[in-house]
């Protein structure tokens, strides 16, 4: 069977150059005799690897020498808990919700102290981002937390919120590597790498040197705590070895597409196409505002439900999968990450056209 064209969140695409790689080494890594998968992750070869992977991560980001690089496991929903744990020096945080995973890190967080919802986009399904130009920031805040691209609803932050000198930590899971950013706004930024980097099982933690310290919440568990990974260089414990390794190669392939602010340019393109057609569709619309548009994440919706349910069936059958909307919003939802081609962008809005045609 050949390839199809795969827009879920995640799990994700990932490149087919990647893929080939990895199925060529499967069997023999680099002349050990072995897959990575088979690997002592204290041997030479893996050191390599990890060492490697951070090396190209720091490059793409451009991530300044006093913020550590973490691969953990436990994915972003471990790390809900993980921020306030380790952060929450005055027992008290900030929050911005807008959409499902930045409201279970709130909800989260307030096993752990206060926890402030300072803005939220909940009162129209989290089809906006709010106003964050003049936020009631706590005084007693340890940080302001957000979610920079919302997966399910289809929302990015085109303007990072003024914290009032306040540490901004975020959730980038779904626009990681999509373009450039200045890690130096952030204290910690971090994201699972399904959906846009790797296979599933790695989460990447970026943090501010200062912010790893022994002063965490009494009780936090030595797993959780940021400054038992960093001492570690991400080796404490057995990591996600092979998942590491595939985001390693990621890494490599984003370099050779000209680095992120090729990627951006890339994906604004891809996104240009569904988005315009989107706006001309007498069938189909978008649900989110257009100043709120994510690069990544395009949800769209007849307003019939059987329809809805009808094109996903048939687009299926002709090779685009993964279209279902998330059950919060219903509809369809095309995820069109960095390895996503254009050509699956056309293919995509060439089939709407033609169910468009055929169901007006």
């Amino acid at each position: 069977m050949s390839r199809v064209y795969n827009f879920s969140a995640g799990p994700a695409v990932l490149p087919e150059e990647v893929l080939k790689e990895a199925a060529a080494e499967m069997l023999d890594y680099n002349g050990t005799g072995m897959s990575v998968m088979e690997m002592s992750h204290r041997s030479k070869a893996y050191q390599e690897i990890i060492d490697t992977a951070e090396a190209d991560l720091r490059e793409l980001m451009n991530i300044p020498d006093h913020y550590k690089v973490l691969f953990l496991q436990g994915g972003a929903s471990q790390q809900f808990a993980m921020i306030p744990m380790n952060l929450m020096k005055h027992g008290e945080a900030d929050y911005i919700v807008t959409g499902q995973w930045a409201k279970k890190a709130y909800q989260e967080a307030q096993k752990y102290g206060k926890a402030n919802k300072i803005a939220s986009s909940e009162d129209k399904t989290f089809s906006y981002i709010p106003d964050v130009s003049d936020l009631p920031i706590s005084e007693n805040a340890d940080y302001v937390y957000i979610c920079e691209n919302n997966t399910i609803y289809g929302t990015k932050y085109k303007e990072l919120p003024n914290t009032k000198g306040k540490l901004l930590v975020s959730d980038v899971s779904s626009c990681f590597l999509s373009e450039p950013v200045d890690v130096t706004r952030y204290g910690v930024i971090y994201g699972g790498v399904q959906k846009n980097i790797g296979p599933a099982g790695v989460v990447i933690v970026i943090i501010r040197e200062d912010l790893i310290t022994d002063d965490v919440l009494e009780g936090t568990p030595t797993m959780l705590k940021y400054k038992t990974h960093a001492d570690a260089g991400s080796l404490y414990n057995t990591p996600p070895a092979y998942g590491i390794y595939i985001c390693g190669k990621v890494f490599q392939w984003l370099k050779k597409q000209g680095g992120l602010a090729e990627m951006k340019k890339y994906n604004e393109k891809k996104a240009k196409i569904l988005y315009d057609y989107l706006d001309e569709s007498r069938l189909f619309k978008g649900t989110v505002e257009k100043k709120d548009r994510s690069l990544m994440n395009v949800p769209f919706v007849t307003g019939d439900k059987e329809l809805d349910a009808k094109f996903v069936k048939e687009s299926r059958a002709a090779g685009l999968e993964n279209l279902k909307g998330h059950r919060t919003v219903g509809g369809m939802r095309a995820s069109i990450y960095n390895a996503m081609p254009i050509k699956g962008v056309e293919a995509l809005t060439a089939f709407m056209r033609k169910f468009e045609e055929e169901n007006l």
